[in-house]
């Protein structure tokens, strides 16, 4: 619900906006409407290398020390737009089957603030096989909230879910997940956020609410200088439509990275990333909605940072694909 209010009052400040029919119109198609709850976790372009924001498993799946920042800003141009920030950083201990995480997210749309802070923790299962390995992996922590009601122009006068501010509201949380992965193969599955936690200690509505993920994707050869790495990502909230994500990669010599995503029913985009050296990647995306709200901003960017820390010798044995 704190969606709906959310994206109703920053579409009422957006001076673009000419009329209150042409709000509701906007709010119907993009299926934002009481008393549906909206997906409330930020989307990501780059999804594929923001894992450990998902899936607790992954953590310590790169078989080194990896930091991956993203910023994202969404819908530029349109007052009140969502941003959001993540940082990841997961390792392996020196007893390989067990990987630690932390991630950390700051993400803003209009009134409403989240600050999450999450420690992740998984254990590998190895087969004879030793590239091909199971993780199961477990997530805690807390969600800080803040939601500044006093920002809306509401059309209820004295609405008691926006008479007060919500300041720093804190909801701790727990999550698990599973991830199966090869050189040249993953699949998992997920639900960061298990407890449906209210936002503000008022209404029985207002909810953190359940989030399952499940991603796959691969590598595949195509000559001496290309390789193809399609993904896919799909997330499933009650009460929301569900959101499926695919993406290719063409990698070219192992340095240069050039792929398209495309978001069923919401958008489309494209990112190009670059290996600066075999630890340090960088990126840049872009994705542009395909409903009626694409009238009103100019689209979508991201940025993305990785380094991979190596402490051995014989430094990075391989390529990493995911």
């Amino acid at each position: 619900m704190w969606n709906a209010l959310l994206f109703g009052g920053v579409l009422l400040k957006n001076k673009k906006m000419k009329n209150l029919i042409q709000v509701v119109g906007i709010l119907l198609l993009t299926g934002i409407s009481t008393p549906l709850f909206a997906q409330q976790d930020p989307h990501f372009t780059q999804y594929f290398d923001n894992t450990l924001f998902v899936n607790p498993a992954y953590a310590g799946s790169k078989e080194m020390l990896n930091v991956t920042g993203i910023h994202r800003e969404q819908w530029m141009g349109f007052a009140g737009r969502p941003t959001s920030t993540t940082l990841s950083v997961h390792s392996p201990l020196s007893y390989e089957s067990v990987g630690v995480g932390l991630t950390m997210v700051n993400d803003q749309a209009g009134p409403v603030k989240q600050t999450m802070f999450y420690g992740d923790f998984s254990y590998t299962i190895r087969f004879k096989n030793p590239a091909k390995k199971l993780a199961f992996g477990l997530k805690g922590g807390m969600n800080m909230i803040s939601v500044a009601s006093s920002n809306l122009q509401t059309t209820e006068a004295g609405d008691p879910k926006l008479l007060n501010n919500v300041k720093n509201n804190i909801n701790p949380n727990f999550g698990f997940g599973i991830y199966y992965h090869t050189p040249k193969f993953f699949i998992g599955a997920s639900t960061p956020k298990i407890l449906e936690k209210g936002y503000d200690g008022v209404s029985k509505t207002n909810l953190e609410k359940r989030h399952y993920y499940g991603i796959i994707g691969g590598v595949f050869t195509l000559s001496s200088t290309w390789k193809l790495r399609p993904t896919a990502q799909v997330k499933m909230t009650v009460g929301a439509p569900t959101s499926i994500d695919a993406s290719v990669a063409g990698i070219y010599r192992e340095k240069l990275w050039l792929g398209a995503m495309y978001r069923v029913d919401a958008a489309v985009g494209a990112f190009v990333q670059y290996q600066v050296s075999p630890q340090f990647k960088l990126g840049i995306a872009s994705d542009f909605g395909t409903q009626a709200i694409r009238n009103y901003n100019y689209g979508t960017f991201e940025l993305l940072a990785s380094y991979d820390f190596t402490f051995k010798k014989q430094g990075i044995r391989s390529p990493r694909y995911f």
